[in-house]
């Protein structure tokens, strides 16, 4: 083999190891991004409820609304009700979804999501306060004024980070689909006390006696800051 035929064959040779290198990279890449849990129901049996969703309470079935499928919780009973998913969890970690309800009169319900199970946060849409809430159990962490628009979707994110041994940061926003996201948490504390383990989860009391509708629900893994 000539020399110039020598090194033009180890410059392809270099180049196709190089594109591999990239492409696994990307793979892995890829998969570190990977959601720890989604769901979008569009698999799940209409008129049942999902298999792997521990329901603390409420009668949450899967429903096909022109040509989506969403979780519902019915309008009444008027009580709180909730369910957990995902995995067991302590900090380092965001919930997503976005649920969809109306109002009926002066009447208002009340939606969101929470992290660290049933004693855990909880990241409150409720228009019948006029307020966002941050709970931790049943008691509020923080509360900021709400404008919110009747029969819309509303998009939740809500996390729990570790910024350094003794000290947590868990913040939330929520916004109208369709507008942007906003830039800046609408809510955050700094907590001292160690979260709890547990599951995600989604929250709903239906005071005005509409349904509430839930999809596009994820657990993600995140860094502290």
């Amino acid at each position: 083999m000539k020399s110039s035929h020598f090194w033009r064959a180890i410059g392809k040779t270099a180049v196709v190891c190089l594109a591999l290198t990239f492409t696994v990279g990307g793979v892995l890449a890829a998969d570190a991004k990977k959601p720890l849990y989604q769901i979008d129901f569009e698999k799940e049996d209409v008129g049942q409820e999902p298999l792997d969703f521990l329901i603390l309470d409420g009668a949450f079935t899967v429903a096909q609304e022109q040509g989506n499928r969403v979780l519902i919780l019915p309008g009444a009973p008027l009580e709180s009700f909730g369910l957990l998913f995902g995995p067991t969890e302590r900090d380092g970690v965001e919930v997503r979804a976005r649920i969809f309800s109306s109002r009926k009169r002066r009447l208002f319900p009340s939606f969101g999501v929470g992290l660290n199970g049933v004693s855990g946060y909880r990241f409150l849409c409720s228009p019948n306060k006029a307020e966002i809430e941050l709970k931790k159990g049943d008691e509020v962490k923080k509360a900021i004024p709400l404008k919110w628009k009747t029969d819309t979707w509303t998009q939740f994110r809500l996390q729990v980070v570790k910024v350094k041994d003794g000290q947590w940061k868990v913040r939330g926003k929520l916004w109208e689909q369709g507008t942007k996201e906003p830039e800046k948490w609408q809510i955050e504390i700094e907590e001292t006390e160690e979260p709890l383990h547990g599951k995600a989860a989604i929250w709903g009391t239906p005071y005005s006696g509409k349904t509430i509708k839930y999809d596009d629900l994820k657990v993600v893994a995140v860094g502290g800051k």
